[in-house]
C-alpha cells in the first residue's frame, strides 16, 4: 500500500518512470505533485511580501484555481492591493499576520484589523482592497492561499480604501 514518495520533476505517474507522454495527452487525466521546494516565485507580487505559486495555469494547467504560499517578513506590511474578480481564501500556517481593510458599513469608513493565529482562515471577496501585516519583530508569517482564478491576480493600490457601491 505504501509507494515510495515521488521526487520533484518526476512526472505525474511515478510508477511509469520517465516515460514521455504521447502528444495530446490531457493534463486533466493526471494528478500533479508539487513539492514544497518546487514552488514558483515568478508570480504576481506586492511590496513587503513574497508569493509562491504551487497550483496555477502555468504550473499545472489549472483553469479555475490558483494556490500557493505567501511569506511576510517580520515587522513588515504588504502594499495595499486587491485581487480583481478573484475570490481568495487564506489559511494561516505560521506567525500572526494581520489582515487590514476599510469597512464602510457604518456611518464613517473604518479601518479594521483581523488578527490571526495558525489554523485561522480568512476570506477576501473580489475587488476588496486590503493588506497583510506581520507585526512580529522576529517570526515570519506564512499563509496558504487559494484563488478562484488560474493565475494570481494582484492589483497594487496607492492607498487602502472602502469598496465603493459601484465597484466589484
Amino acid at each position: 500500500m505504501s509507494e515510495p514518495p515521488t521526487t520533484s520533476g518526476e512526472g505525474f505517474h511515478p510508477h511509469l518512470g520517465d516515460t514521455v507522454d504521447p502528444p495530446g495527452t490531457s493534463l486533466r487525466t493526471r494528478l500533479h505533485h508539487i513539492r514544497a521546494d518546487a514552488l514558483d516565485g515568478d508570480t504576481a507580487q506586492s511590496g513587503g511580501m513574497r508569493r509562491f505559486a504551487a497550483v496555477s495555469g502555468r504550473t499545472v494547467g489549472s483553469e479555475k484555481l490558483w494556490m500557493g504560499q505567501t511569506h511576510v517578513a517580520p515587522a513588515t506590511s504588504s502594499s495595499d492591493h486587491h485581487h480583481g474578480a478573484s475570490e481568495t481564501a487564506i489559511y494561516v500556517v505560521s506567525g500572526h499576520p494581520e489582515f487590514v481593510f476599510v469597512d464602510d458599513s457604518g456611518p464613517e469608513p473604518e479601518e479594521v484589523r483581523l488578527r490571526t493565529e495558525p489554523g485561522d482562515y480568512i476570506f477576501v471577496p473580489p475587488f476588496v482592497p486590503h493588506r497583510e501585516e506581520n507585526p512580529d519583530p522576529a517570526e515570519e508569517a506564512v499563509v496558504v492561499i487559494a484563488r478562484s482564478t488560474q493565475e494570481a491576480i494582484v492589483v497594487n493600490l496607492p492607498r487602502l480604501y472602502a469598496l465603493g457601491s459601484g465597484e466589484g
